[in-house]
This record gives structure tokens, C-alpha cells and sequence, in this order.
């Protein structure tokens, strides 16, 4: 591999131009906020998504742990939905403290009520990881099930550097070929088919739940459980919102929620989906033999709990004090997405600092996040679909406590296998 840092400068600009002019031409653009008419008038106000010039380079063996470990996940959060004692009991401490939460687990305790059952479950989900420093191991850092962002962005980030460095890799000793393909965008809207195909009404839609300017809109249940949205029958409810207390800003939204998860439609996610990706039970699930209690294969168990990292409830006083006193060595984790910054929420949990052993184009600087993108759906007992569909690689500068792209403290990268 060549010097990146000894790349003439003329030629890094002329690379700079091209994935600039690539994003123009392929929509890789968000709206810029400096721009009042952004966002209201097409085409008008766009800027470039916060994108790394080339990919970041990560280990294909750790890379194909992570792949291997899509399905057994998927498996795990279906297992878990559907034990609605483990998920009520889990979260009761937190049920007190944290009023979202609580609402979401009063939804869930009126599904089990009533012995409402989701024949047909989706799940659209993206399991995080980084390679710690100190173990050289693939750890989970979160698995998201709600409103995972970015599927078709980190597609198409896939591709720009993909076009880059069959343009430029000869100069640059790196191979277009080592860039794994990413589908997510693409198998993200195949899924959401797939399920209006097995929801089997031809004359229903798929809604997708998005947060935006309010519109009123008409919901109601008909009485064999149909969802009808201003008169509208409703297949599958794709939430790309829902995860967030300012989503809820009144009652009315709580209602649509309960509504929607009394219905027949399809839900990604559903309320018990939505549960599982709490951060509590990411934590209960790393307790030991919880994971016996939904895995049968030892095999699959041992590949989960191998990347687990430490993650402990503040009820731990021992942990608590190790963090006080060695701050640099823990982080304190928001217990739901959408939950805050990490310095900014007392929550329940706190978990090990990782620090990326990558060998990075300059390692004092960069720190390396990469998520599987993954689909699941399942009608009663039978698989549909369990299987990878893309990957969500993020870099930030390692000084950053933070992480998030739309939060403008990391951009958006891809896979280059080592």
C-alpha cells in the first residue's frame, strides 16, 4: 500500500473533485441547514453527506465473524420478543425512572393482555461493532432494531469508493475488489415487499412513519384487525421514527402507536422488537445462562457471548466505583436510541471503553465503527428471511466522545479487507 499521506496534492484535489461530483450525480447529498429553502423545495440547498475520502481498513477475519454472526442475532431478537415475562421484568427498574420507557412497556402489557400475537415479525437491524485494542476481539458495542439509519447512504459510500479506487488504486496499491458489496438500501426495500407480499392483501400499502412537518391523519381498526390510515388499508408500518420522546410530542402519538400495534399490519418494529434493543437488555442478555434461555445451539451461544463486552447496571456499586475512579476507562451509555449524548444522560448502564487496535491511514486520529445491516422476518414459527443485507462503517476523530453522523461528529465510510 502506498503512503497516503505522501499523496501529491494535486492529485488528492482531483480526488476530492470526483467523489464530490460522484455524490452530485448519485444522490449521495442531505439537505444543508445554512439553507432556509433546504428541505422545502427539491433539489434546492444540498450538500454532500459527511463522507470519508477512502475506505478504512479492517480485518477480513474479523470481518467474517461479524457476517456469521447476523443470523444468530436476528434468531436472539426474535426469541427474546417473544417472551414478553423476560422483557417486562427486565426493564421494570427502568420502567421507574425512565417515562418513555415506561409507556412503551405499557403498550407491550396491553398486547400481553389482550394475547395479541405478531404471526408475521420483521425486524431491520444493525448490530455494532469496534476491535478492541487491548483483546485484538470483535466487540458488540449495541444492536439497534429500530429505525437502523443510513442503509442506502452506506450503499452508496460502498460504491463511491469502490469507483475511486478502480480510478486511482493503482496509484494509491489498494484494490477496488477488497471493498465488500453493500446492498442494505436495496434489500432494505426487497424486505418491506417481501412482507406486503406474505401480509397478502394486494389493495394495502406499506406506510412508512417518518419524522416531519405534522399532517393530521385518520386511523382506525377495523374489526378483523385491519389497519386503515385515511381510509387506507396498511400492510406493514415501517417506522423511521418512534424511537425518541420528541417523536411523542402528545397523546395523539401515543394513540396512533397503540393503535398501530393492535393491528394485523406487519410492524418493523414491532413494540416487543422495539424492547429488545433497549440497552437493558443488552445488558441482561450478557448475564450468565440468560442466553441459554432463548439459544438451543452451544455453538451459536459461544459466538454471541465471545463478543460481549463489560456492561453493568448502575446498581453495581463495585463497577460504579471502578468507574469513578478510573473515568477514562468506562463510558455511560443512553439506555434507548435517540436518548442523548453520552455525557450528557444518567442511565442505568455503563460500559468498557474500546479503542480500535485498526491499522488506520493515521491511527492518533481515527477511531472505526462498523455495524452489520441485517433483515429478519418470520410468520408464525416459519423463517422468511434471516440473512445479512449490507454493513454501516462510520469514522470519527478518536478525541470525539460521540459518534453520530447526523449529529456531524463522525462520517460515513466503508469496508477495505486486510
Amino acid at each position: 500500500m502506498a503512503d497516503i499521506h505522501g499523496i501529491d496534492q494535486e492529485l488528492l484535489k482531483k480526488m476530492v473533485y470526483d467523489a464530490l461530483v460522484w455524490s452530485s450525480l448519485h444522490g449521495l447529498v442531505v439537505g444543508d441547514k445554512s439553507v432556509k429553502r433546504s428541505g422545502k423545495v427539491p433539489g434546492v440547498g444540498l450538500v454532500h453527506a459527511p463522507i470519508a475520502l477512502l475506505p478504512g481498513l479492517f480485518p477480513e477475519t474479523h470481518w467474517k465473524q461479524a457476517c456469521e454472526l447476523v443470523s444468530i442475532f436476528n434468531e436472539l431478537v426474535d426469541r427474546v420478543s417473544l417472551d414478553g415475562k423476560f422483557l417486562q421484568e427486565s426493564l421494570s427498574r427502568t420502567k421507574k425512572v425512565d417515562a418513555f420507557t415506561s409507556r412503551l412497556l405499557d403498550i407491550h402489557s396491553n398486547m400481553l393482555q389482550i394475547d395479541k400475537k405478531e404471526e408475521i415479525r420483521l425486524g431491520l437491524h444493525r448490530s455494532d461493532y469496534m476491535l478492541d485494542e487491548k483483546t485484538k476481539l470483535l466487540l458488540q458495542v449495541e444492536l439497534n432494531t429500530i429505525s437502523c439509519s443510513f442503509a442506502e447512504f452506506s450503499r452508496l459510500v460502498s460504491q463511491l469508493h469502490s469507483d475511486l479506487l478502480g480510478q486511482y488504486g493503482e496509484v494509491l496499491g489498494l484494490d477496488s475488489r477488497m471493498i465488500p458489496e453493500n446492498h442494505a438500501g436495496n434489500q432494505y426495500a426487497e424486505v418491506l415487499v417481501k412482507a406486503w407480499t406474505e401480509y397478502n392483501n394486494p389493495s394495502a400499502v406499506i406506510m412508512i412513519v417518518v419524522q416531519a412537518e405534522e399532517r393530521n391523519m385518520e386511523g382506525e381498526l377495523q374489526s378483523d384487525g385491519t389497519l386503515l390510515v385515511d381510509g387506507q388499508a396498511v400492510a406493514v408500518v415501517y417506522y423511521r421514527a418512534g424511537y425518541t420522546p420528541t417523536d411523542y410530542p402528545s397523546e395523539s402519538e401515543w394513540k396512533a402507536r397503540f393503535l398501530v400495534e393492535q393491528s394485523s399490519a406487519v410492524k418493523c418494529p414491532s413494540i416487543s422488537y422495539h424492547l429488545v434493543g433497549t440497552k437493558k437488555i443488552q445488558q441482561e442478555l450478557a448475564q450468565p445462562n440468560v442466553l441459554e434461555r432463548f439459544l438451543d445451539n452451544k455453538e451459536d451461544i459461544a459466538k454471541i457471548r465471545k463478543c460481549f463486552t463489560g456492561l453493568w447496571s448502575l446498581d453495581d456499586k463495585d463497577i460504579v466505583n471502578k468507574a469513578i475512579e478510573t473515568p477514562d476507562l468506562f463510558i455511560m451509555k443512553p439506555q434507548r436510541e435517540g436518548g442523548g449524548r453520552f455525557h450528557h444522560l444518567l442511565n442505568f448502564l455503563i460500559v468498557i471503553r474500546l479503542n480500535s487496535f485498526l491499522p488506520f491511514l493515521n491511527k492518533e486520529f481515527i477511531n472505526l465503527l462498523q455495524g452489520t445491516i441485517s433483515m429478519a422476518m418470520m410468520n408464525k414459527d416459519k423463517v422468511i428471511v434471516n440473512d445479512q443485507c449490507g454493513y454501516l462503517m462510520t469514522t470519527k476523530v478518536s478525541s470525539s466522545n460521540e459518534g453520530g453522523v447526523a449529529a456531524g461528529f463522525a462520517v460515513l465510510d466503508s469496508i477495505y479487507l486486510t
